[in-house]
């Protein structure tokens, strides 16, 4: 079976949490290696300090965009640059985003499908959720597509299968995932990676605490 990597996100509803270095250290001694933070929630000078810790415990890095005009998500992608993250979640604006990217080494994972809201739902059918990964996946400099299965209205098992066999490239499945089912549906369906951020930091996975250190050791046993 392939690998299923759990990545940990600082975020509470889509925004960086002000204990996020805190949480990053609880999760580097955990033994989590792929962390990530939003571009929303702390200032950057904070989001600086996150990153480097991240990086110093030996994880990779994920900035995952959530800013759904043209202009904030162009910021947002200018951050990841300053910042020297390793991967690049989300975002909209594929044609925009390439040639800034373009050089950096910086894996990115934009958005499959039409997203809206904060926090960000993911619309339409299969079918066109499907359409969406196969034109995004083609674009050169495209690493793999950030799937928010769990915020759609569709049957998310069929659609992550769908999705991960139209992009062909590996696929993140992030939003509202707080149990094992989900995450043995994500591995059965062929998916690279999940999120987790805010049912492991309210402590709502089920594990023997809410502590967020029980809370991961919970997750990452499900892998």
């Amino acid at each position: 079976m392939a690998r299923l990597d759990f990545i940990f996100m600082l975020t509470r509803h889509d925004r960086t949490v002000p204990e996020a270095a805190g949480h990053a250290a609880i999760a580097l001694a955990a033994g989590i290696r792929h962390i990530g933070f939003k571009d929303i929630g702390l200032p950057f000078a904070e989001l600086r300090a996150v990153h480097r810790r991240i990086k110093d415990g030996g994880a990779a890095s994920y900035l995952e965009v959530v800013s759904l005009d043209r202009a904030s998500e162009i910021a947002s992608v200018r951050a990841a640059i300053d910042l020297g993250v390793d991967n690049l979640l989300g975002g909209t604006h594929v044609e925009d985003v390439l040639p800034l990217l373009h050089g950096t080494g910086i894996r990115y994972y934009p958005f499959a499908g039409r997203i809206s809201g904060h926090p960000s739902i993911l619309e339409g059918s299969i079918a066109e959720i499907a359409a969406s990964a196969r034109y995004i996946a083609a674009q050169e400099g495209v690493y793999g597509l950030d799937l928010l299965a769990y915020r759609s209205r569709t049957d998310v098992e069929a659609l992550i299968a769908a999705i991960c066999a139209a992009a062909g490239k590996p696929v993140i499945v992030a939003g509202s995932i707080d149990r094992p089912e989900q995450i043995a549906a994500i591995r059965r369906n062929g998916a690279a990676s999940f999120t987790i951020g805010t049912a492991a930091l309210e402590g709502r996975f089920p594990a023997s605490g809410s502590a967020l250190r029980a809370q991961l050791d919970a997750i990452a046993a499900c892998l």
